[in-house]
């Protein structure tokens, strides 16, 4: 899951390098996106036989950069070992921060459960990581291992699907629109993308009626790898560690209340904070500016169509509640990336078919998954509150149930992808 810490240090990102492109050119695939997801499916695909175009609309280096930001990421082990595979995980581990004990309760009520990395024989359940550092990790790489034309700042104007390929208007710098030809148009443009709009692919979007207020705390204890998940009656409430000794929190709450707290003084947002977490990370010393971000679930009712498939939030957008929505992005890339590279056509009907199939249960095992969280949690009745705080305690009880959250960044179903078992794509 994306989360914010606003005033998190920042690191320059390499600029994308010129590339010569003509008027008209061509392509194996063109991604469409340079986040995190879209990203690292170039990088995935750097070096091999096929011609990769990668297309970013804000330059990887401008502090406009919507997807480099300073939010922070909760990578699981399973995007560890993929980013490991790729040779880029010593680089982002400079500044991961290990968590390795998560601690949930239910404000007010009697259900809580721990879970230990320990116990399950992990290091840890995951690391965060801010996306601007992950950004420079990833476009650093790419640059340095070159074979894939870089396009930033560049935007798809127009998309025309043919049976042979897929025909990308793109503008960006001083010249006159650009021309590419793409045997595969990847769209990794976000939740609206532009791709997916174009090529008639549509999208179910459900409100959730919250706004993720994000920020960076500090405490008089350095964080010692705990994260904190505590469901408030406002909505849910998560601390996770900073690699620096700080937090960062990520608190849903209903519209009017998360723009009260985004606009009040500092002090009035840390007291209503502590009074919501309790002292279980200590007394809030520091609190950064305030960010705030609509929450929905947004899901493509397909792959993709001629020519085009869709990854990550383009995909799926999920609520942050479970932190998974990029580690399914990522799996996305990761198990396209295989089929790619398999393939004498990349954007042949039965690729686009096969790949829908190869992520179905994944995508809607983690859907579900978030959602019934979601609902679970803000629901407020009596009878459910008590359930929900019964079953908070037989978990806490339960190793098996443990080591199967624990097992949650492998996904929820489908065989894992090559780079997800540590296995070069070639």
């Amino acid at each position: 899951m994306s989360r914010r810490p606003a005033g998190a240090a920042t690191a320059a990102l390499p600029a994308a390098r010129a590339s010569a492109v003509p008027e008209v050119a061509s392509c194996d695939v063109g991604i469409v996106g340079g986040g995190m997801v879209g990203a690292s499916l170039a990088l995935a695909l750097a070096g091999s036989r096929l011609a990769v175009t990668l297309i970013e609309a804000v330059a990887a280096v401008s502090v406009e950069q919507p997807s480099f930001d300073d939010r922070t990421t909760a990578l699981g082990n399973g995007a560890r070992r993929i980013f490991d595979t790729l040779g880029v995980w010593p680089r982002i581990a400079q500044r991961a921060a290990p968590i390795s004990e998560i601690q949930v309760s239910d404000a007010g009520h009697f259900g809580s459960a721990r879970l230990e990395a320990r116990e399950h024989g992990l290091g840890a359940f995951g690391y965060t990581v801010s996306n601007r550092h992950l950004g420079q990790v990833l476009w650093q790489a790419l640059s340095e291992r070159g074979g894939t034309t870089l396009l930033s700042p560049a935007r798809v104007t127009a998309l025309e699907l043919a049976p042979e390929a897929a025909v990308l208007t793109v503008t960006g710098g001083q010249g006159a629109p650009r021309v590419l030809r793409a045997r595969l148009v990847v769209a990794a443009d976000g939740a609206h993308s532009l791709i997916k709009q174009q090529a008639g692919i549509v999208s179910s979007s459900r409100d959730y009626g919250q706004v993720a207020l994000v920020a960076n705390v500090r405490t008089n204890r350095t964080a010692r790898g705990i994260a904190y998940e505590r469901f408030t009656d406002s909505g849910a409430l998560a601390m996770l560690p900073l690699h620096d000794g700080g937090y960062t929190v990520v608190w849903a709450l209903p519209p009017d209340q998360a723009r009260t707290l985004q606009q009040c003084e500092a002090d009035v947002f840390r007291a209503q904070l502590q009074q919501r977490l309790g002292w279980r990370a200590g007394a809030i010393l520091e609190v950064t500016p305030r960010a705030a971000y609509p929450l929905s679930l947004v899901q493509a009712q397909s792959s993709g169509a001629r020519r085009v498939v869709v990854v990550g939030n383009a995909a799926q957008t999920l609520h942050p509640v479970a932190a998974q929505g990029f580690n399914l992005g990522l799996r996305d890339a990761a198990a396209l990336a295989e089929m790619l590279l398999a393939a004498s056509d990349p954007g042949e009907p039965s690729l686009i078919e096969e790949y829908g199939r190869r992520r179905a249960a994944d995508r809607a095992g983690m859907v579900a998954f978030t959602d019934r969280l979601v609902r679970l949690f803000g629901a407020h009745h009596g009878g459910l509150v008590w359930a929900r705080n019964a079953a908070l305690l037989l978990f806490d009880q339960s190793p098996l149930a443990k080591r199967a959250l624990s097992r949650l960044s492998w996904g929820f179903g489908g065989a894992l992808s090559r780079l997800s078992r540590g296995l070069p794509l070639a």
